[in-house]
């Protein structure tokens, strides 16, 4: 089974590809004989995710596990492979993708104990989402050394004052030892043009090159390098370690009707994504990657939501260098049943800001934190849930926007006051008054209108769109043809012209690329609301939008 990939859809096995479960990986590797042999050094197990819950053995000792997908977990095992240095390295990984009402996303099993219809012990996962259960080891599983006085954690948070920048780190090492400092900011040139010799403080960066996103500036995304230097010595040894920290100075504000990068407003016109493709389903693939984001600038768009759950950090790292913003989401997807509001599922939640904040604390394209999509908002337990887990976000990170995705009634949403940055899916003409584009102006506009004027804060369009299987062509338009989708996006636009101008800051599309589905009556082998196929070709909503982001990308550089 090749890693990283989903098993799912690797093999010509019907029951892989559905299988909730247990699965186990298992691999011998040769460790070099300088890590074995220098106690001096950690040696690291790293894996980037793995869905959902992982046990992790070396040599059949337990090391670690983990709960949850989409984010990594590491173990140290130099002590248990230097027990037998000549000896082979072996690596069991168990991965189990069940959900449960307090795991995220939350799932529930369901039994079907009719012997008349269904085999022993039959069961199904039931899911509250819209895209397929995905599992296996998604990102790499790496081995690395580091000494045993260590950089462990960078913190970084920038702002500017005229033309200097100023860049406040904490730096902290885990080992013990007299530990000697030295972090420099390096520019694109190579010139140091910031230093320290403290393990915290702040950098000032004269004629600040700031970080911009994607068709704001003409030089976007210019990031600097964090060189931090460790010497650290101890009774018999020395110890020095170097990590480097790409790092862009901007800064992120809101106002009760704009979204300010460098006190300079922002417009979000891009894309919601999926880590989903044939074959490989959600495993990390380069050249996928990169063919995405050449779309992604080709279309012009600037940003782009991880829905519903945290992407591969390569992915981040590339949206860092090419100036493409992020809207950063936890897997809170599919929180409907009143029992995941629950003190067990909201201490799991917080865990899982814990670890995706600590990941991703420094990317410069992370503008805002999203912590569930679609949730029952409307249950009075959502006003506690989301009360304490926005706050706990906000403490986390002082510096971003906080937000949720939300279908409920502006009304009857429990977890609105709460947030920073109101998000709203709607599909009407869709799931709702199927067919009729008439109403989308009417409904489009009352929504926002209603929204506004309860909460007084700025609006992203974070979901809309429509099915279209590509090449299925009818005029009039009619449901799942490419005309039908071109016409329900351009009824959306005219509404969003209007309003960008007042409250609404931004606007996603749903969805960049179809994806796969659960299947069901409703799905034809997969979501097909994608303006590009799953193989990454354009139908014709694709080439709508790229017109209207080029013209909003130009309004915007002109400003």
């Amino acid at each position: 089974m090749p890693v990283p990939a989903s098993y799912n859809d690797i093999t010509q096995d019907p029951t892989l590809r559905d299988f909730i479960g247990w699965v186990w990986y298992e691999r011998e590797v040769v460790v070099p004989a300088r890590w074995i042999a220098d106690e001096g050094t950690r040696v690291v197990l790293r894996v980037g995710s793995a869905h959902y819950y992982s046990v992790v053995w070396v040599n059949g000792v337990k090391v670690t596990e983990h709960e949850g997908g989409h984010l990594p977990f590491e173990a140290e095992i130099g002590s248990l492979i230097r027990r037998d240095p000549t000896g082979p390295c072996r690596i069991t990984i168990a991965v189990n993708n069940t959900l449960t009402l307090e795991t995220l996303p939350p799932g529930t099993i369901q039994y079907m104990n009719d012997s008349t219809r269904y085999p022993d012990g039959y069961f199904v996962q039931n899911i509250n989402f819209d895209f397929f259960n995905y599992a296996g080891i998604h990102r790499p599983v790496l081995l690395y050394t580091t000494p045993k006085v260590y950089v462990d954690d960078i913190t970084v948070e920038t702002n500017f004052m005229d033309n200097t920048g100023l860049l406040r780190y904490k730096v902290s090492v885990n080992g013990g030892g007299n530990n000697t400092l030295n972090v420099a900011l390096i520019d694109k040139d190579g010139h140091r043009v910031a230093s320290s010799n403290k393990p915290s403080g702040v950098l000032r960066v004269v004629d600040v090159k700031l970080w911009w996103p994607y068709l704001m500036h003409e030089n976007p995304g210019y990031l600097y390098s964090m060189e931090v230097h460790l010497t650290a010595v101890s009774e018999s040894s020395a110890y020095e370690d170097v990590y480097t920290l790409p790092v862009g100075i901007r800064t992120v504000n809101v106002t009760s009707t704009q979204f300010l990068i460098n006190n300079k407003p922002f417009y979000f016109h891009g894309v919601n994504k999926h880590e989903d493709s044939d074959i490989r389903g959600k495993g990390l693939d380069w050249p996928l990657m990169v063919k995405d984001f050449n779309l992604m600038k080709w279309l012009g768009a600037n940003s782009f939501r991880t829905s519903h759950y945290p992407y591969a950090e390569e992915i981040l790292q590339m949206c860092d260098r090419h100036g493409i913003v992020v809207i950063d989401e936890c897997p809170g997807v599919g929180i409907k049943d009143i029992r995941s509001f629950g003190n067990a599922s909201l201490s799991h939640h917080l865990v899982v800001m814990d670890e995706l904040v600590r990941r991703d604390k420094n990317h410069p394209s992370v503008v805002m934190w999203s912590v569930a999509n679609e949730p029952a908002a409307e249950l009075l337990p959502a006003k506690f849930y989301f009360k304490t887990l926005i706050k706990h976000t906000k403490a986390l990170d002082q510096t971003r926007p906080v937000t949720y995705i939300t279908m409920t009634n502006y009304d009857r949403d429990q977890g609105a006051p709460y947030v920073d940055v109101v998000c709203v899916n709607s599909y009407f003409s869709w799931y709702r008054d199927s067919g009729h584009l008439e109403v989308i102006p009417i409904q489009l506009n009352t929504q926002f209108e209603n929204w506004y004027r309860k909460y007084q804060k700025p609006i992203i369009q974070s979901e809309y769109g429509a099915d279209a299987v590509a090449g299925l062509h009818t005029d009039p338009p009619v449901m799942f043809s490419e005309e039908y989708q071109s016409a329900l996006l351009q009824s959306y636009h005219d509404v969003f012209d209007q309003k960008r101008k007042q409250y609404v800051i931004g606007e996603l599309i749903w969805n960049f690329a179809d994806f796969m589905t659960t299947q069901g009556i409703f799905r034809v082998v997969g979501n097909k609301k994608g303006i590009f196929t799953r193989q990454r070709q354009p139908k014709a909503s694709a080439f709508i939008l790229k017109r209207r982001y080029w013209r909003l990308a130009n309004e915007m550089f002109s400003n």
